[in-house]
């Protein structure tokens, strides 16, 4: 007898694509993520279409995805906008983390955060992933950007967060960034 897996599974890689008008920024709604015990309604109220996914509890938080087709030159900010339910409980002082890397040989980058579990509007939480370097660019897995949302380590009951989006934004050149740098200084 096949065991039902409990664990949602979204899409593999997302196609890093423009949206209408050209703006270099994909969002990401959480039915094309992966959630560990997604599939376990004791404990997340799955993704639906375009709406949030609800952790009702968890000892385990882990929600990961992965984008295609990025431009290793580039730097790009990877972040989520969570929100908290009214009866949200067990985040405290256990902070939350996020990891974003490049392909699978690149190093992590890692940022952590404690969340005010008062916030019931939305907020962003997020990462800036560099251009690769020179090494990881030769790499042909280097378009391949992977992300996740943890909090294991604590062991602690936690609930009431809610998940309404990913998104990754692609950032302007070093060389814009710094020429934009130097035209703010002028003005």
């Amino acid at each position: 007898m096949a065991k039902s897996n409990p664990h949602y599974q979204g899409k593999t890689l997302i196609p890093f694509t423009p949206e209408e008008g050209g703006a270099r920024q994909l969002i990401i709604y959480p039915r094309d993520l992966n959630i560990v015990w997604g599939r376990d309604c004791r404990y997340w109220n799955a993704p639906k279409l375009k709406e949030a996914a609800e952790l009702l509890q968890v000892s385990w938080l882990e929600v990961t995805g992965s984008v295609d087709n990025i431009d290793p030159d580039k730097a790009y900010e990877v972040g989520f906008e969570l929100a908290f339910t009214a009866d949200a409980f067990g985040w405290g002082s256990s902070p939350i983390f996020m990891m974003v890397k490049r392909g699978k040989q690149g190093k992590f980058a890692w940022k952590r955060e404690i969340l005010d579990s008062n916030q019931t509007e939305p907020c962003r939480f997020w990462s800036t992933l560099k251009e690769a370097d020179e090494k990881t660019n030769q790499d042909p897995d280097s378009r391949k950007l992977y992300f996740g949302l943890y909090e294991v380590w604590s062991g602690k009951w936690k609930g009431g967060l809610r998940i309404n989006k990913a998104y990754v934004k692609e950032l302007p050149r070093k060389m814009d960034r710094n020429q934009h740098t130097a035209d703010s200084r002028a003005q």
